[in-house]
């Protein structure tokens, strides 16, 4: 047992600071351009700007938790079946998106990180499928126009 919880905060605070930060000085190099008329430099520097100061929250909190006399917490080891089943279906995403389309491939790829929690039920899962691919739908081909079939050319019917 150790008290690493705040640690771990400061630590990803820190992490997400220099990423904020070297992506909005990165974007500087583009045109900004104003509110009204964003150039290409401007959401990555607003982006970049946000997910610093969230960093410096983070580690905020990690500070105050360490200068409070945080508890004691144990170090659990990390879960490598939901880290392997999320990285499964993020390839399996990208080499069945074309062939079996939009709809099965999101439908199958929510379920499968749905279930990767042990704390998500099998029905919960199963409806958190259908209520992602629905919005997922309406948002990217219908909304947005995605170019990609919703049903693909492996799909029987």
């Amino acid at each position: 047992m150790s008290a690493s919880a705040p640690r771990h905060n400061l630590y990803a605070g820190a992490i997400f600071v220099a990423f904020g930060a070297y992506f909005a000085l990165e974007a500087m190099r583009y045109e900004l351009g104003t509110a009204f008329r964003m150039g290409p430099g401007y959401m990555p520097v607003v982006l970049g700007i946000v997910l610093a100061i969230l960093g410096l929250l983070v580690a905020g909190s990690g500070v105050a938790k360490t200068m409070q006399g945080a508890e004691v917490v144990e170090d659990n080891p990390p879960a490598w079946l939901p880290i392997l089943i999320i990285c499964g279906v993020i390839l399996f995403f990208g080499l069945t998106i074309r062939g079996l389309g939009f709809v099965p491939v999101v439908l199958i790829s929510s379920f499968a990180v749905a279930m990767a929690s042990k704390l998500n039920s099998l029905l919960f899962s199963i409806l958190l499928a259908i209520v992602v691919t629905l919005i997922c739908l309406v948002v990217f081909i219908i909304g947005l126009g995605a170019t990609i079939p919703v049903f693909g050319p492996w799909m029987p019917f």
